[in-house]
């Protein structure tokens, strides 16, 4: 089965959305871009 990975290009687009940012009070994700292309 292939899985689906995002490029860098993508990537950068995305971060910024994502809950659980490193400037984020509290406990956040630990890696949100593998959670994503999971």
């Amino acid at each position: 089965m292939d899985r689906f990975v995002l490029t860098d290009a993508q990537w950068a687009k995305m971060e910024p959305l994502c809950l659980g940012k490193k400037t984020d009070r509290g406990r956040s994700g630990t890696d949100n871009r593998l959670f994503i292309e999971a």
